[in-house]
């Protein structure tokens, strides 16, 4: 079993809000934590603390209990997070604030009987069988929203952890029940891999292949390989024109972890 991670800034005038962790113990079984962190608009959110903050202490609070708690359901897992976050800035912030700190969320983790996957917003879960095939786990709720109510930054907040809108992970523990969540046997998933929608651009935006020829181009050149081509298409773009995406580049991360032959 073996790992690979990587992570690239948008901007290098601004911090990188994604946030990943892969854990492997030497007992057996591992977890995986991707986190993209939403980027607020200019302006008030009620919170003095930065968006890596939040998916920081998001990330290691998810990272602890998938790792520590067996026992529990990953949605279990992620309200308990998210609650654990929110208490520690509650008494500083205004956690009702519609664009308090929040995050995408995929997570995975996995023992010698089955792998237990669960994706909030936009982030994508891969899952590779052992003849190869690949499927995707997303939520695809943001997809339903038109663009151009996600051009206006009211109308977006209207839908935003709102029923017949979008989730992610912000403050409220209640949000965990939104995520799209299963489980797989471990004989079934050879591998797996984690994409936050700036890695995932090179399928979604870029159109270069499926999440097949993806997991593919992770096995051969790696998270850092993926990461560096989505780049050069978001230059190309951007030589072309630029009629393709709202911003030249978005954080991006992925996470390549080989289970192995089940």
């Amino acid at each position: 079993m073996r790992s690979d991670v990587a992570t690239l800034p948008g901007s290098p005038e601004r911090p990188n809000e994604d946030w990943v962790a892969a854990a492997l113990p030497a007992s057996g079984g591992g977890t995986v934590v991707l986190l993209d962190g939403v980027t607020p608009p200019a302006g008030h959110d009620g919170c003095v603390h930065t968006v890596p903050w939040f998916t920081a202490r998001l990330g290691g609070a998810l990272t602890e209990l998938s790792a520590s708690r067996r026992d529990m359901p990953l949605s279990e897992i992620l309200s308990r997070a998210i609650r654990r976050t929110a208490d520690a800035h509650r008494g500083t912030c205004d956690l009702s604030h519609v664009r308090t700190p929040q995050a995408t969320v995929a997570l995975a983790r996995w023992d010698e009987a089955r792998v237990e996957y669960l994706v909030l917003s936009d982030s994508v879960l891969l899952l590779e069988a052992p003849d190869g095939s690949v499927r995707a786990v997303v939520d695809d709720r943001l997809d339903h929203v038109p663009d151009e109510v996600l051009r206006s930054l009211a109308a977006t907040d209207r839908l935003r952890n709102r029923e017949g809108g979008f989730f992610t992970a912000a403050a409220d523990p209640a949000v965990a029940g939104r995520a799209v969540t299963g489980t797989s046997p471990r004989a079934e998933v050879r591998a797996l891999a984690a994409l936050t929608d700036g890695a995932g651009r090179w399928v979604e935006l870029f159109a270069e292949g499926g999440w097949a020829d993806c997991f593919g181009v992770l096995r051969k050149e790696g998270a850092l390989g993926l990461l560096h081509r989505v780049r050069a298409l978001e230059a190309a773009d951007a030589a072309a024109g630029g009629t393709r995406r709202w911003k030249l580049h978005d954080d991006a991360t992925a996470a390549l972890v080989e289970l192995g032959e089940g």
